[in-house]
């Protein structure tokens, strides 16, 4: 950024009446952390960044204690480069802003950590394919209040009935407004199966803008939450006997401004290229897993029957399947596929790049998919699903990393040095969760997404 863009910068944010800036990423964990400058103090944040111990990517979802199999430690120090396009004041919060950064090393260069330089990385990958990819996460939540030192749902509805929006009326206007007044948007908004639990999606962008976007929501609803006196977990399964909550990966294929995922001849209405894209999906969907479903509480959600992709299959508005084909009711530039095996305790920027690379190797070794699954996987006899090749995506976190150590694909994509503090994190975790109870498990989780 040149002289010129960093003052016109700061004018904005002054003429905002802005008074404070965090500048901030998404670690290892998904946790989204941020230091703060003054106005008075932006300019050089924008020249130089903010430094961080490169130890911040070695830390677990449960405590700021460094791993030790991270490879990273008390020594040594990188830059958080704010990126302008991302700069957005906070309705929920006055005089204050969010500008989220790709780190970088003394010498200017990206980070070797960083998860969002891991995505921009992929992004270049795809264009090379002459691809861009166009993106959006669906989140769902819970909105909870505390009572008696316990958080508990703000209501008892279930899917989509209309007395939920009353009852949470004050905090879903402020929501809708806070979201377009920050760019992002809304398309739907409703309540979920779970008491208490809402869904809501925006608008696609391109790949590196949808992480972004996913990043900028979930700060936007729990800051409304809190306004309310209310809280918000995107825990994908904080209460046990209880809906899950996912993240879907909606995503489609664009070459030269035209949707490329859609092809009118075909039965599906996809192309060839999202053919193998899914292809590769279905194919390191194991590894992937990892990174798009990576917390030991991740997989009480992933269960049959439930609605949350539990299969390696894809299928036509199969919400069984992993991967659902989705209905182009608006025409062709409405096609996309949603990864339902993805959830809010995912990085949403190395969600976003392992995606990338395992469908980008299916488009480059011609994969194909196989035929659709058009029922629920699981209630086909054990000898059909093994005469198709349908597998079950990993049952815990500990086989998901297992099966990205064994990846190369993915690993690759990650890099060797984040591929390693990535795993030591989640290692970490799933070493001291996996023998908890379910309650302990979902407390733990809670209030962390």
């Amino acid at each position: 950024m040149d002289e010129a863009a960093r003052q016109a910068l700061v004018e904005r944010a002054r003429a905002a009446g802005i008074r404070l800036v965090r500048v901030t990423y998404c670690d290892n964990a998904n946790l989204i952390r941020a230091k703060a400058t003054p106005l008075a103090g932006l300019e050089g944040v924008l020249r130089y960044g903010v430094g961080f111990s490169v130890a911040q990517q070695a830390l677990p979802m449960l405590y700021d204690a460094v791993l030790p199999d991270s490879g990273l430690g008390p020594v040594g120090e990188v830059w958080l480069v704010p990126d302008p396009a991302t700069f957005t004041p906070l309705p929920y919060a006055p005089h204050s802003a969010i500008v989220l950064g790709t780190f970088q090393t003394e010498a200017g260069t990206p980070w070797a950590h960083c998860p969002r330089a891991c995505l921009a990385r992929q992004v270049a990958q795809a264009a090379q394919e002459g691809l861009e990819v166009r993106a959006a996460f669906e989140p769902e939540f819970y909105l909870l209040r505390s009572r008696d030192g316990r958080y508990e749902p703000v209501d008892q509805t279930t899917f989509a009935v209309g007395y939920a929006y009353d009852l949470a009326a004050p905090f879903l206007a402020e929501l809708v407004e806070t979201l377009e007044a920050m760019g992002l948007g809304v398309h739907l908004l409703y309540p979920e199966s779970g008491p208490g639990q809402f869904e809501v999606s925006i608008p696609h962008a391109p790949a590196l803008a949808a992480a972004d976007r996913h990043v900028l929501l979930r700060e936007a609803v729990r800051g409304v939450a809190a306004r309310h006196g209310l809280a918000a977990s995107f825990a994908p399964k904080p209460f046990p006997d209880r809906a899950g909550s996912g993240a879907h990966l909606h995503l489609s294929l664009w070459r030269d401004g035209r949707n490329v995922t859609y092809d009118e001849g075909d039965p599906l209405r996809l192309s060839a290229l999202a053919y193998a894209f899914i292809a590769g999906l279905l194919h390191h969907l194991p590894a992937l897993a990892a990174l798009t479903i990576p917390s030991v509480n991740s997989y009480r959600r992933i269960r049959p029957h439930f609605w949350a992709g539990a299969f390696a299959v894809y299928g036509p508005e199969n919400r069984e399947a992993a991967v659902r084909v989705i209905t182009p009711r608006r025409g062709p530039e409405a096609m996309n596929i949603e990864l339902k095996t993805v959830d809010s305790s995912a990085n949403p920027y190395l969600a976003l790049a392992g995606v990338l690379a395992a469908g980008l190797d299916g488009v480059r070794r011609g994969l194909h998919p196989g035929e659709p699954v058009e029922v629920d996987p699981a209630t086909l006899p054990p000898e059909e699903r093994e005469r198709r090749g349908i597998r079950p995506i990993p049952a815990t976190l500990g086989d998901a990393l297992a099966a990205l150590a064994d990846d190369t694909v993915l690993r690759e994509a990650l890099g060797e040095p984040l591929a390693r503090s990535y795993m030591a994190v989640r290692r970490g975790e799933w070493e001291a969760l996996h023998n908890a109870s379910a309650e302990a498990e979902a407390e733990a989780h809670l209030l962390k997404y």
